[in-house]
């Protein structure tokens, strides 16, 4: 890879990107980022009380009354902000219109979440899209967070060891039981790289936890000593 002298050149090249056309922010428009700082901090974060399991604002400390019924397994999940307004936005963009660029913007919301919580963990790993599904979109939003968010704070990404062995249907339009029968059985995980481990699962959105209750499942059957679940943002 060249240099110009002594700046690679993709960096280089994206220097002269953003000076001629610069970045605008996907939530207020402003110049000079993607995600602006104002907009960052107006997004409402999800705060305690919380239930311990699936961390729905729930003001009682047992299960809430969704996992009091599911009997969840996962050690908990937790979101970061609501999924409205400028994060919705920003979300959208990154994950359906290819802006690939908000990864880092985006990861910094996890940085500072897992930063001051400290959810356990010895491995990164984002919840993977079936083979297919990531072909034709090119990339997996919630692996290109999940490395962002690794090297922020150094911790290994694990980006092969959980794969999705089964085709779903989206989950966006399914009610909460379809949306667990959809992925019921869809991950596999490679025992000898989780058997023991604290693992802490990535996603861009929560909305029921399904997703995530089922590549629990898997890693669990393959010896995880805990599974924990961190997304972007979750729906009231």
């Amino acid at each position: 890879m060249g240099r110009v002298n002594g700046m690679p050149w993709p960096r280089l090249r994206d220097a002269i990107l953003d000076l001629l056309f610069p970045p605008k922010c996907v939530g207020c428009g402003g110049r000079g980022q993607l995600l602006c700082e104002d907009c960052s901090a107006s997004m409402e974060r999800i705060s305690p009380p919380l239930c311990p399991r699936c961390g729905r604002p729930w003001s009682r400390p047992q299960l809430c009354s969704v996992c009091q019924k599911t009997q969840p397994t996962i050690d908990g999940i937790r979101a970061v902000a609501y999924f409205e307004g400028h994060l919705r936005r920003a979300i959208h963009q990154f994950k359906y219109w290819g802006v690939q660029a908000l990864a880092a913007p985006l990861a910094e919301l996890l940085v500072t979440y897992q930063t001051e919580h400290r959810l356990p963990a010895d491995m990164i790993m984002p919840v993977p899209l079936h083979p297919e599904r990531e072909a034709e979109r090119g990339y997996n939003q919630a692996g290109l967070l999940a490395q962002a968010l690794g090297r922020r704070i150094e911790l290994p990404v694990v980006g092969t060891a959980l794969s999705r062995v089964k085709v779903t249907v989206p989950q966006v339009n399914l009610d909460a039981e379809r949306r667990q029968l959809n992925v019921a059985g869809a991950f596999r995980a490679d025992g000898q790289r989780v058997a023991g481990r604290r693992v802490l699962l990535i996603d861009d959105v929560c909305t029921t936890g399904a997703t995530m209750e089922a590549c629990n499942g898997a890693l669990q059957a393959a010896g995880a000593q805990s599974v924990w679940g961190l997304a972007l943002a979750r729906g009231r």
